[in-house]
């Protein structure tokens, strides 16, 4: 026999090391794309709910603007010529809730009556700028698109026209936004909920910037970004896109219906797949002394397999000399060696696999709750509804969970909601389903469960956090809404839509409390 030729030995174990290799990566690849996948799609998810949430808030905040204008409007119209009424009534618009940085009072040609704070540039002159001119010429309520004021700020010009009891215009009483000055807009929209680079800006119809955590990007005329060309014309939902300093981001974008205006929130792709990465390496590293110990059973099984058929060769070779054919009986059957080898690799490839299912596992949970996240859920409510099973849900959110975050930062926040998911774990039935719905917000799904249940389910997880102390060193309260299919609902759309209503009610209440939905079918 020829030394320097492979054995058989060597070739079992390269052929048995190569397969454990591969089919490794391949694993682990798979898995980390499925995860990747999954992110993508939950973040691209939030950043739309997100930016629908605040572009319906902004909506609210124009139309409260226009009915305190509006109202304003009508108690002046039979005073314009009473300067001291005038100048109370622009005090109590501008401090009353902080909603303008000026108000401003004018006649028909647009002479300044009253304004506040009281300003010598403005008050007695006549308004010429493109906010003013547009209001006095159409005579409609209005909120006019960015421009530089006679101050020289760049300002929106909220506009409520005013008329006499006979129907003529008599002028109009506005209030102003500063665009890089705080205001209560810049209140209302708030920086974005993370600190990691994710952010939210507005732009007008024309697709100019009008609120940004950066005010040196406030005023620029972005139409050039896919997502701002959506917005502009009308379309909300979800993109990836580069941003002007080349970073590519997912964003969720919303329109807000009364201006035209868009609300974009985007994430740095990059953070959002960060997490992906560090369970891919913790899954690697939690790995490495069981596949330290499949390597050596591996090795030892090919040596096992191997001494057989070495023996059957070399005495084989040797019987050529020596007429040696009883020693070749002795040497084991090699068919029973070979599936030997087989059960190896079964058991080598079962471990492998066990790691993909892990990976599959991951893309159902919420990452930082354990709880199951949204696309799962929506997954579950489809089937339920299909099979028409009878099911409550039960949609809840933290009280004032904004104050926990503003007073002990979002890593406590984090340890917050955690803490609301493991109640909600203790408190559930068998066959209950806790999820993640977004942010605060979560859900319990209940399947053939009576509203009256669904409420003694709720109010003792109300109870539970109540009375317990939370990671932030108080407890926390929630607010829940409770809905019923096929009771008050048809579809999964109108079941959720009737619990948000029933937890609006909880909130408008005085919060932590569970309200019921009212029993109708949408």
């Amino acid at each position: 026999m020829k030394s320097h030729q492979l054995k058989l030995k060597h070739l079992i174990m390269g052929v048995a090391m190569a397969a454990f290799f591969f089919t490794s990566i391949g694993s682990v690849w798979g898995g980390y794309r499925m995860n990747v996948d999954s992110i993508k799609e939950n973040t691209l998810e939030t950043n739309r709910v997100y930016a629908q949430k605040l572009a319906s808030t902004a909506d609210a905040y124009l139309h409260e603007a226009f009915q305190i204008l509006s109202y304003s409007a009508n108690q002046v119209s039979e005073n314009l010529d009473d300067e001291q009424i005038l100048n109370r009534e622009t005090d109590r618009l501008r401090l009353q809730n902080e909603m303008f940085n000026s108000v401003i009072i004018t006649n028909a040609k647009g002479l300044v009556l009253s304004v506040s704070p009281p300003s010598i540039e403005i008050k007695g002159e006549v308004l010429t700028s493109l906010g003013a001119q547009e209001a006095l010429a159409k005579k409609i309520p209005l909120v006019s698109k960015p421009y530089e004021a006679m101050t020289g700020r760049l300002i929106i010009f909220i506009s409520q026209p005013i008329f006499s009891a006979s129907n003529e215009y008599l002028g109009m009483v506005a209030g102003t936004i500063y665009l890089k000055e705080p205001n209560a807009f810049k209140t209302l929209l708030g920086e974005h909920y993370s600190k990691d680079g994710s952010y939210v800006y507005v732009v007008d119809s024309d697709g100019r910037v009008i609120y940004h955590q950066d005010p040196s990007r406030i005023n620029d005329v972005v139409t050039k970004n896919k997502v701002v060309q959506a917005v502009m014309s009308g379309k909300s939902g979800i993109q990836i896109v580069d941003n002007t300093k080349g970073v590519k981001m997912l964003a969720g974008f919303s329109t807000v219906p009364s201006t035209g205006w868009g609300v974009v929130a985007q994430k740095p792709l990059e953070v959002a797949l960060a997490p992906s990465f560090d369970r891919v390496q913790e899954v690697i590293i939690k790995s490495v002394p069981l596949m330290i110990v499949s390597i050596v059973i591996v090795l030892w099984a090919a040596t096992r397999i191997a001494n057989p058929l070495q023996q059957l060769a070399t005495l084989t070779e040797e019987s050529l000399d020596k007429k040696n054919v009883e020693g070749l009986k002795s040497v084991s059957d090699w068919y029973f060696e070979a599936h030997s080898l087989k059960n190896v690799l079964i058991r080598s490839l079962s471990f492998l696999h066990g790691q993909v299912t892990f990976f599959k596992d991951q893309s159902t949970v919420d990452p930082l709750t354990g709880v199951t996240n949204r696309r799962t859920m929506d997954a579950m409510l489809a089937e339920w509804l299909e099979n028409k099973v009878p099911h409550a849900i039960i949609l809840l959110d933290l009280d004032h969970f904004k104050s926990v975050n503003d007073t002990f930062g979002h890593a406590v926040g984090d340890k917050v909601l955690q803490f609301l998911a493991k109640h909600m774990q203790s408190v559930g039935r068998e066959g209950d389903v806790c999820c993640r719905y977004g942010g605060e917000e979560f859900v319990m799904l209940l399947p053939n469960t009576t509203a009256k249940e669904a409420e003694q389910v709720a109010e003792q997880l109300r109870g539970k956090l109540a009375e317990t102390e939370s990671p932030c060193g108080r407890p926390v309260t929630l607010s829940a809404g409770i809905a019923l299919y096929p009771e008050m609902a048809a579809t999964t759309e109108a079941l959720i839509e009737a619990a948000d209503g029933a937890l609006y009610e909880a909130k408008q209440a005085g919060r932590n409390q569970v309200k019921i939905a009212v029993q109708k079918i949408k």
